[in-house]
């Protein structure tokens, strides 16, 4: 049985987990990260992430900081705009469209999109070779025993490790958060979303479209051209039977069914990836810290795929983690260290889990009072010039606006 001692042990190597590992090496302290299932080769894995996700300007700024973004930007297709449409009946007819510049808020774009499956699998070989950083595939979390000094921490190969904090990034079913003593609150609103591939018939123009409808949200996010076609991730979110059945549809009757869903924004749509599916919930942790233990990610918090709020709200916890680390070096994990971050990051996940929850309750209702909202909900926001600025700029979290550096709330 071998025996380690590291400044951090993250337990988790998805995208938050690797996003950690690499900030806090880059940082100067020693870091183990265990995680169970090494990234997939390619999309067509099994259980490949076929998601994709923007990462807005925070995001961005965390990633330079890691020393990651360079691995990553060419992969990477820039987010313009945000083109909100509002359907009714089916097939669906839009009722009110509008689109919402990034321009009007700066120089930069709202974020950069990349595929889930890519940016793990490119994000695990830039971190491979860094110094200081061990990344342990196929080696998962097992044990803890929190001291005042130090986090024990037991691995499935059998290591002990040492660590003066211990960090959750394990996902929503987190075993080191339940380790921790920690449970979670979950919303289920009995819908489920499918995530997957397409070429289109027109150019996206680096527009991100998301079109409402009962059932929630069809979502078309900018990707590189595939085979010379235009190309986007959709994610499509619906009532729980309804996404199964579509699951299981054979390919030109779902591809018919999701050009009309699309309100043909982009012309006929073509698989271009399998499809995958998981339900849509909201969950927050009941703490955010233990002793030697912090919160982050999935596995304290998990909102619907709505606005890019998921990820990029777990990567402004590990920026708050990380941005403390440097403050204090010798205070990781101590309860100045731990409160100090539950108390920031706790007030902006509540209140972004509570947005988006009333979001998501609002756009899939197919009551026609509630949709007649929605409608009038959507002109307000883009034609009040002062409050189409201000949600943009709140959408994009902390530091989000152009120009502003990266900062954490001081607690």
């Amino acid at each position: 049985m071998s025996r380690v001692e590291t400044d951090i042990f993250i337990s988790g190597g998805g995208i938050a987990g690797l996003v950690a590992a690499a900030a806090f090496g880059r940082a100067g302290f020693s870091v183990e990260l265990a995680e169970p299932a090494p990234p997939a080769a390619t999309a067509e894995a099994e259980g490949s992430d076929l998601r994709s996700t923007a990462y807005l300007q925070p995001a961005r700024r965390l990633l330079e900081k890691a020393g990651l973004w360079a691995h990553l930007a060419p992969h990477a297709t820039p987010l313009d705009a945000l083109r909100v449409i509002d359907t009714a009946g089916w097939p669906p007819e839009i009722r009110t469209s509008r689109e919402f510049a990034a321009r009007d808020i700066g120089d930069e774009p709202f974020g950069w999109n990349l595929p889930n499956w890519l940016t793990r699998k490119v994000l695990t070989e830039a971190i491979a070779g860094m110094d200081g950083v061990r990344l342990r595939m196929g080696v998962g979390f097992a044990g803890l025993v929190a001291r005042e000094a130090e986090a024990r921490i037991a691995l499935t190969c059998g290591t002990r490790l040492t660590a003066r904090l211990a960090l959750a990034c394990d996902g929503r079913t987190s075993p080191l958060r339940e380790a921790a003593g920690i449970g979670a609150t979950t919303t289920r609103y009995g819908q489920k979303a499918l995530a997957f591939a397409v070429t289109h018939e027109m150019p996206h123009g680096n527009v991100s479209t998301e079109i409402y409808n009962s059932g929630g949200a069809f979502t078309l996010v900018p990707l590189p051209d595939v085979g010379g076609q235009p190309a986007s991730a959709v994610v499509w979110m619906n009532d729980g039977p309804r996404a199964a059945g579509l699951l299981r549809a054979e390919p030109a009757a779902f591809e018919a069914e999701m050009a009309a869903r699309s309100a043909h924004v982009l012309g006929a749509l073509t698989l271009a990836s399998p499809r995958r599916i998981w339900p849509v919930i909201t969950q927050r942790a009941r703490a955010l810290t233990a002793p030697r233990v912090a919160i982050a990610a999935e596995a304290a918090h998990v909102l619907p795929p709505i606005g890019a709020q998921g990820l990029n709200t777990s990567l402004n916890d590990i920026a708050d983690l990380v941005e403390r680390a440097e403050a204090a070096p010798g205070e990781i994990g101590s309860p100045a260290m731990l409160s100090g971050y539950a108390r920031a990051r706790a007030g902006d996940v509540h209140a972004r889990a509570a947005v988006i929850d009333a979001f998501n309750r609002l756009c899939r209702s197919d009551h026609a009072p509630i949709q007649a909202l929605r409608s009038a909900g959507l002109k307000a926001v883009h034609d009040l010039a002062p409050l189409r600025r201000a949600v943009m700029a709140a959408g994009l979290g902390p530091g989000g606006r152009a120009g502003l550096p990266l900062r954490r709330p001081r607690a």
